[in-house]
């Protein structure tokens, strides 16, 4: 009765089809509790969780010293006051500064990554005086209008279409295009390290290095969306660490609560940071910056640092591309590739469709995967960096078990 209630609440008043959707797709769970890499429904049914809340738990679920740290302050000073100074928001500040690379050192908080995507591009124009923007095809930065934007699949642009104007897009990993698409009225490209909701887009190798030599040759700025790549995702701090890249500005999210907490921040040089130096209000935020939230966000660097998490996730993403990459190789008629980096890893499809179908199995045995939003054919990845070996080992029998029931109704076409 609880389960069908809350659907019947769904389709009255959230949203009729996707309720639908969601009773297609075999999702006729409710969430009730979670905690590490299991998620337990208000039946009782628990499942492994490998989407991981499209990469935010890169902590698991319910991380106790996150948990602990939002609890200290949410008997303090929940939310920010706004006129005294905010100690958890310095803190949060200053651990971003020892982490993200190069002269970063400059940070604003905000509560997602569509907002921290908005503020980048605000900044950027501030910075430069510039108003022209170049980002790649098949990108995913956000849904609000700039960060809209600057996505690159049509799908979502085109109901809400005039968007903003003075952005080009260029294919993803093709240097020269990129570098005849900048010019001397461009304030900023804008990238992601990996590309997530493309279908986990890794750039051939020298392609964000190229990047950053491209923008520094014509004044202009290098965003680094790292709302998905970010705190650990692929196995370093931030996925531009890969390329030794050292971005103007950076858009940080997902990850960075801990599991626990909504967050975004946009972390600047002092060069891309002097506009907000000299005008501090130009971009301001109710709820950015919260105790609770930053809390959280110390918390979680701190835990990642403390367990070694970096380390973890590259070893155990290794282990799972590897036990991927055996499953393709035995059904070439369903995988056709395997890519990614640490724990954010893309399987895929030979086959529009058979993204969905490999979901609807894989949740009928209790393990959790999506396909990515701008390729269907993708079935991401992106388990907590804490998950341990024997439980992927679970995973990817399951998985090759999926694969081989989509492989036989793919011969039967």
């Amino acid at each position: 009765m609880y389960v069908e209630e809350t659907i019947a609440k769904y389709e009255k008043y959230i949203n009729p089809a996707q309720a639908k959707l969601f009773r297609f797709m075999g999702l006729n769970s409710v969430e009730g509790s979670a905690e590490g890499w299991t998620i337990t429904d208000s039946e009782g049914k628990q499942f492994i969780d490998c989407l991981g809340g499209y990469g935010m738990f890169a902590l698991g679920h319910r991380h106790p010293k996150v948990v602990e740290a939002v609890e200290r302050e949410l008997h303090a000073m929940p939310m920010c006051g706004k006129v005294l100074f905010n100690r958890p928001m310095a803190d949060l500040a200053e651990a971003l500064a020892e982490i993200t690379p190069g002269a970063l050192q400059y940070s604003f908080f905000v509560n997602s990554g569509t907002e921290a995507v908005e503020g980048c591009l605000k900044i950027a124009r501030l910075a430069t005086k510039r108003t022209k923007f170049v980002a790649a095809k098949n990108a995913f930065h956000g849904k609000t209008f700039g960060s809209l934007t600057a996505t690159g699949r049509d799908l979502y642009r085109d109901p809400f279409k005039p968007l903003l104007n003075g952005f080009t897009h260029v294919d993803y990993g093709d240097a020269a295009a990129l570098e005849a698409a900048v010019d001397e009225e461009t304030a900023a490209v804008i990238l992601e390290p990996v590309q997530g909701e493309g279908g986990i887009i890794v750039p051939p190798e020298g392609y964000l290095r190229q990047a950053k030599a491209i923008c520094e040759a014509k004044g202009a700025l290098l965003i680094a969306d790292e709302v998905q790549t970010g705190i650990g995702r692929t196995g370093a701090w931030f996925g531009v660490e890969h390329e030794g890249v050292e971005p103007d500005l950076m858009a940080c999210a997902k990850a960075l609560g801990g599991g626990v907490m909504p967050i975004g921040a946009m972390v600047g040089t002092p060069r891309a940071w002097q506009g907000l130096i000299e005008a501090p209000f130009l971009h301001t935020s109710t709820f950015g910056g919260n105790q609770l939230a930053c809390a959280a966000g110390v918390a979680a660097i701190k835990a990642i640092k403390e367990e070694d998490l970096l380390r973890r996730g590259r070893e155990a993403g290794a282990y799972l591309k590897a036990g991927l990459e055996k499953i393709a190789a035995e059904f070439p008629s369903v995988v056709a590739e395997v890519r990614g980096r640490g724990m954010m890893l893309g399987v895929e499809l030979t086959k529009e469709g058979a993204g969905g179908m490999l979901m609807s199995l894989m949740i009928d045995k209790k393990i959790i995967v999506a396909y990515t939003l701008n390729n269907p054919k993708v079935i991401r990845m992106e388990p907590p960096l804490i998950m341990p070996l024997e439980v992927i080992d679970h995973v990817l029998e399951e998985f090759r078990d999926a694969v081989r029931q989509t492989a036989d109704v793919i011969e039967d076409l």
